[in-house]
Parts: structure tokens; C-alpha cells; sequence
């Protein structure tokens, strides 16, 4: 079990996330992990990521899923000027459908 204080960050949740197999194991994991409103606000987050991607304006992406502008705002500061993460994830989407 790795040792980790308040202010690291501990990699074994990436690490077990990069060993799920298929979407079946994947929702059943994070079923497990976290609350259903955690949930939900992952799932509204990346959707509002797809939607900005597809160049979807504020109140268009609003309609769509119920986000809140300020999540919206924080969602489109995140993908453009975030880790990178949401711009690999769509990108991979866009490649494989």
C-alpha cells in the first residue's frame, strides 16, 4: 500500500483505472468509488467538454445538459488551459468513431 501524506498525490487510483478492461468494468468501478452526484457532475463536466469541442456556444451546451455557466466557464478554462487530459480523451474519441 503506498505511503502518501495530505499533499501527495497517491497513484494508485490511476494506476487500477488503467487496468479496467471494458465500459462494463469501468462504470461498475466507478459505481464502487464514488457517490452518484460525484457521478453526475464527471459526466456533466465532460459532456460540456465535448459540446465546447464541437464549438457549441453557453446557452446551446446550458440547454443540452443542465450545467450551470460557471461550470461551463470552468469546463472551457479547464480545456483550454488544463493538463491536457480533456484534449487527449477527445481527441481518442474522434479517432475510434
Amino acid at each position: 500500500m503506498p505511503k502518501t501524506t495530505n499533499k501527495e498525490r497517491s497513484m494508485a487510483l490511476y494506476e487500477s483505472i488503467l487496468q479496467l478492461k471494458n465500459l462494463e468494468e469501468c462504470t461498475a468501478f466507478f459505481d464502487d468509488l464514488c457517490t452518484v452526484g460525484e457521478l453526475r457532475a464527471m459526466e456533466q463536466r465532460y459532456d460540456v467538454a465535448l459540446l465546447l469541442d464541437d464549438g457549441l456556444v453557453y446557452t446551446e451546451i446550458l440547454e443540452k445538459t443542465g450545467a450551470s455557466s460557471a461550470t461551463i466557464s470552468r469546463v472551457n478554462r479547464i480545456f483550454s488551459f488544463g493538463a491536457g487530459g480533456f484534449r487527449t480523451m477527445i481527441n481518442r474519441r474522434k479517432k475510434k468513431g
